[in-house]
This record gives C-alpha cells, sequence and structure tokens, in this order.
C-alpha cells in the first residue's frame, strides 16, 4: 500500500476552471514527495484534497489506503498537516496547544516537541499572537511533527521563515527521513534547491494536471541539454523529436531539452558524419522551468544573429 494515492482526482470551484482535474499521484510508504508548479496550479487544492478537508468531483484521495473524509480516529491521527496559511489560537502558548492537540495523538512525543523548539529557540510560554510570523511556523511544525506521524502532509512550509530558521526546519526533516520510521512527507514549495535536497520523487503541476511524476534521480538522468553543431554547409533538417520540451534551432546549430528515455531520438544525428552532440545535466530548477505542458516553440529561428546560441533559455 502506497501512503497517499489519487485516482482521476478532479475538484472545480464554483463552475469556473478546474482547481484539479484527472489527477493521479502515488507517494510511496516511506518516501519524500515534492510537489511543484506555479502559483494555481491545483498544489493547494490537492493536498486538500487529500486530507479529506475538500470532497472531490471524480476521483479518489487516500492516504493510508483511505479517504481521510470519513477515515476513522485510528487513521486520521496517523496523518499530520501543515497548510500554507495555518492560523493557531493567539491566546494560547505552546505549552497550552502541546496539551491540546497531543489529546487527537496516541504517538505524541513531548520530548520531541521541547527538542526542537530548543534547537529553534522557540519560547513554551510566549502567547502566539505575540510570536513573529516565523516564529508561529515554526509551533505550528513542531505540532505535526511531535505527533510522530506516519504520514507528513506540508505546504509551503517554509514560508514566513528567515533563512537560518528555513535551514533548521530543513534539517529537521532530514533528520526524519533518516530515522527509518517509514514517515512518507508530501512536501509543496517554492525552494526548489530545499525539495533538490530532500525529495525523492518529484511531481510537476500545471493547471490543475501532472505534467510529469518521476523519480528525481531518474528525471535528471532522462532530461537533458542537448548541443548539436552539424558539419558546416550541412542542411539542418526540420526537427520535431518525441519527448522535446524545446528545440532551437540557428544556422547549423540545434539547442534542445529533451527526454532521452528513447535512445533514438537521436539517432538521425548520430549518422551523419561530423556532427558533434553535447550533453549538459539540469537542475531540479531548470528542470522546472522546461518540464511544462505549455510546451516552447519547436523549430523557432533567431531572427537576431546577435544572440548567442546558448542563451536561448
Amino acid at each position: 500500500m502506497n501512503a497517499i494515492e489519487t485516482h482521476n482526482l478532479s475538484k472545480t470551484f464554483h463552475g469556473k476552471i478546474p482547481a484539479v482535474s484527472g489527477l493521479d499521484l502515488v507517494v510511496p510508504q516511506g518516501s519524500v514527495f515534492g510537489l511543484i508548479g506555479r502559483n494555481g496550479s491545483g498544489k493547494t487544492t490537492t493536498l486538500r484534497l487529500v486530507m479529506g478537508l475538500l470532497k472531490p468531483d471524480t476521483g479518489r484521495a487516500l492516504a493510508l489506503g483511505q479517504e481521510l473524509w470519513k477515515a476513522p480516529r485510528e487513521i486520521r491521527q496517523r496523518i499530520a498537516y501543515v497548510s500554507q496559511n495555518q492560523r493557531l489560537p493567539g491566546w494560547m502558548n505552546l505549552e497550552d496547544l502541546s496539551r491540546y492537540v497531543s489529546s487527537f495523538y496516541d504517538e505524541w512525543d513531548l520530548g520531541y516537541a521541547r527538542r526542537l523548539t530548543r534547537r529553534w529557540e522557540i519560547s513554551w510560554k510566549t502567547a502566539v499572537r505575540k510570536m513573529s510570523v516565523g516564529e508561529q511556523r515554526m509551533v505550528a511544525l513542531t505540532l505535526a511533527l511531535a505527533a510522530r506521524p506516519e504520514v507528513l502532509i506540508l505546504d509551503e512550509p517554509a514560508s514566513g521563515l528567515d533563512p537560518v530558521a528555513r535551514r533548521e526546519f530543513l534539517n529537521a526533516l532530514v533528520d526524519i527521513t533518516t530515522e527509518g520510521d517509514g514517515c512518507a512527507i508530501l512536501i509543496s514549495s517554492h525552494h526548489i534547491e530545499d525539495l533538490e535536497r530532500l525529495a525523492e520523487w518529484v511531481g510537476i503541476m500545471d493547471r490543475g494536471r501532472m505534467a510529469v511524476s518521476d523519480r528525481l534521480e531518474t528525471l535528471m538522468e532522462r532530461i537533458k541539454r542537448v548541443q548539436i553543431i552539424l558539419p558546416e554547409g550541412t542542411e539542418t533538417p526540420h526537427w520535431d523529436p518525441p519527448g522535446a520540451y524545446s528545440v532551437k534551432i540557428q544556422g547549423s546549430v540545434i539547442n534542445a531539452v529533451l527526454d532521452l528515455e528513447s535512445p533514438s531520438v537521436l539517432s538521425r544525428f548520430q549518422q551523419i558524419k561530423g556532427a558533434r552532440i553535447q550533453m549538459f545535466d539540469l537542475g531540479l530548477e531548470e528542470l522546472f522551468f522546461e518540464i511544462q505542458p505549455q510546451r516552447k516553440a519547436i523549430n523557432s529561428i533567431s531572427e537576431d544573429k546577435s544572440n548567442p546560441i546558448l542563451n536561448h533559455a
């Protein structure tokens, strides 16, 4: 059983453009899954559907094999969630909140909560309303992590954190993933560099759909920036290969971002005597900008001869 699954999941608000449309998502047990997308791509709605805070129009969203909007307490207490705009009772301090929230979780770890707050220098006696936005964020994260969940769902968890606090939070997540307790983490974040450090799996959403979903290592092995330099005088062919995210031709030079899952995609150029083919790795941020469903124009020819061919991206 996977930690999280969605099957043909769809949700539309007020008859407008669907927020989520036919979404299939799989988060394996014990994995860290990074969900990336532009604002309005459907990430937050997806997480709320998984948490059972929204009911889908069609399809199913499962966590630990059940739809949470109707799951029993013994299932729901094994899952923790920090929303993008989490609001905590301003009159309560962390000690009050810990006492209250712990009643919902059989595996509540008070010692772990205190260790986290010592690391983050968060007071247990200060009322939430007197804390900074970043401190309030860390309190919400402390409450989620102290539940020792089997599934942890985080929507923009580093929002409002200063660089030091963000690093401490990231270190805490790294600790969770290395403790071997099997906690699966689904995290939506605009901090792509954090996900590159944390995530084993990555999904890129656009307009409510999943553009691509795979192991990060696999994506980085498959998708490359490719430059093809043909011999002088060789006629540059029209080229519209499968798996192309962008292709730009200028004279005898072709620059492309390609999914090289099929090794034959470059075969026509490998057969041209004197052709040079170079491949370059992409980081996760570059992958995000390239792997968008609204693919760039194929075979566009630059009219500006002053633009260096490698500055096309």
